[in-house]
């Protein structure tokens, strides 16, 4: 007997609806699956006959043959157990009630006790069932906060085998399991970077959260002790809250990584990822021996810091060139080419020179000319040119600190302000996709940060003497348009255009 029910494949960040198609006839006992199963999935009959047996059934002495359509979609995890194991119960005629299993997707890991094991990714399948119009769609209990985010789908929570035959048979009932509100998983939490603990370093939060207020790549280049790895912690108390589609496109990302957990089943703040100086740069866009997004695609939707940003290999800053670009990454692996969203800030703390101390004022820098020179050679034109804000700020002298130092704005005001610019900007590219002044291309340049013929020239002049190219020219643009932004100011002025000068580096 013939028999139909429908699944999904998930390779990373695309999705495809599986037919799992299951015949039952009489020919000498075996058990088939075919169409592109990995090992993971041949392995499902050893699992499927345990947990059939575990569940008062078992496997039919017969000819079974599996057929997962379509066939040139490779089909990986141990996620199509279930499925399975559905489709032989309807063709052995022990599951009765048809139509509720075509309402229905089906997918998961079965245990050898006939339970339902947690698995990653179920955030972007569920969103993919709603998106096929299905009406339910079933989750062992540890997935049921990820996937009860999604809405105009029911989430019902099962527990073993058992359970779903007795409610596909209609001999018990389900219960829909309540959307969840992503506010309320928000926490308040006591921030122990705030900018109201950083003194005398007023330059640098300002660049800070010129940067914040809409995707202002940003690299800092002070000597030892100068609170540049804290000033970038506390980078994270002003960044902008999540929108609701934010807070599902990012954790779609860490779901299909294996990152969300039933204590932290969404991602409800902006990513802030710290990568070691150590690191490769495989490990930065993904795994040679799969295409799971790693640090470059985690971060997407802010923040990517690199502490000791020269302490890197070349080749690894230079893997961060198309991506700051093109905002994405694509993985290229023998089998198949993936490419996962990587809209990230890049932010970069340095020191001077080898030993740091080349432009303090009290410490005299041992280092020679050419090991700065090929200290510094690791930035090469072209990643600094997609950089932009850069700042040099001396290191706090130990005399100003104490119990008279003045108190200093908090990350919760400085918030405000980020906010504020960025309702501005959501406002202003509300009937396009863009939704940060970083973003913008030529045309919206022209349409949005319109200059007055002197300042115009006065801008081509300054590029050409401070030897900037052609990108750096269109990126004052935009970093003059979000320092208008926070002054909610709807023109750029001279005092816009300046600030935003200011903050770049010859040839950079």
């Amino acid at each position: 007997m013939f028999s139909l029910v429908k699944s999904i494949a998930v390779n990373w960040l695309s999705w495809t609806i599986i037919d799992v198609e299951v015949d039952i006839n009489n020919w000498l006992a075996s058990f088939t699956i075919v169409w592109l199963p990995d090992q993971w999935v041949q392995e499902s009959k050893e699992r499927i006959r345990s947990a059939l047996k575990s569940s008062f059934a078992k496997l039919p002495t017969t000819r079974i043959t599996v057929n997962l359509a379509p066939a040139d979609i490779r089909k990986v995890w141990p996620s199509f157990d279930l499925p399975i194991a559905i489709g032989i119960l309807l063709s052995d005629e022990i599951i009765l009630e048809k139509k509720l299993v075509d309402e229905s997707i089906f997918l998961w890991e079965l245990a050898l006790d006939w339970k339902l094991r947690k698995v990653s990714w179920v955030l972007p399948a569920t969103i993919s069932a709603r998106e096929n119009w299905f009406k339910r769609i079933f989750v062992p209990k540890e997935n049921i906060k990820e996937a009860s985010i999604v809405d105009w789908i029911d989430i019902i929570w099962i527990d073993s085998l058992l359970d779903l035959i007795d409610i596909l048979n209609l001999r018990k009932d389900y219960e829909v399991s309540p959307k969840i509100d992503l506010s309320s998983l928000k926490q308040e939490k006591l921030e122990k970077y705030d900018f109201s603990y950083v003194i005398w370093q007023e330059f640098a939060k300002r660049a800070l959260m010129i940067s914040a207020s809409w995707w202002h790549n940003i690299i800092m280049n002070w000597p030892p002790w100068s609170w540049k790895t804290m000033l970038a912690k506390a980078l994270r108390t002003i960044l902008p809250d999540l929108t609701i589609e934010e807070s599902i496109e990012i954790s779609k990302i860490y779901s299909i990584s294996g990152l969300l957990s039933a204590e932290n089943p969404v991602i409800v703040d902006r990513p802030f990822r710290t990568v070691h100086h150590t690191a490769s740069s495989i490990s930065i866009i993904g795994w040679w021996r799969n295409a799971k997004p790693w640090e470059i695609s985690l971060a997407h939707k802010w923040v990517l810091f690199f502490d000791e940003v020269l302490e890197f290999q070349k080749n690894v800053l230079e893997v961060l060139r198309q991506p700051l670009e093109d905002w994405n990454i694509t993985v290229n692996r023998v089998n198949s080419t993936y490419t996962y969203p990587a809209k990230f800030m890049f932010v970069g703390a340095m020191n001077p020179c080898p030993c740091g101390f080349l432009t303090d004022l009290k410490k005299e820098c041992k280092c020679s000319a050419k090991e700065i020179e090929r200290y510094r050679s690791r930035l090469s034109g072209p990643l600094l040119d997609r950089i932009d804000i850069f700042i040099e700020v001396p290191k706090v002298e130990t005399d100003k600190f104490g119990k008279n130092a003045p108190k200093w704005e908090s990350s919760i005001d400085i918030k405000k302000k980020v906010e504020k610019a960025r309702q501005i900007q959501l406002d202003r590219f509300a009937e396009s996709k863009i939704t940060f002044n970083a973003e913008m291309w030529a045309k919206e340049v022209e349409k949005y940060c319109k200059l007055d013929n002197d300042w115009e020239v006065i801008l081509k002049q300054a590029v050409n003497n401070l030897d900037l190219s052609a990108r750096s020219y269109y990126k004052i643009l935009k970093l003059s348009r979000t320092i208008a932004d926070l002054a909610w100011s709807q023109d750029i002025t001279t005092t816009h255009l300046l600030e935003a000068l200011s903050f770049r580096k010859k040839g950079g």
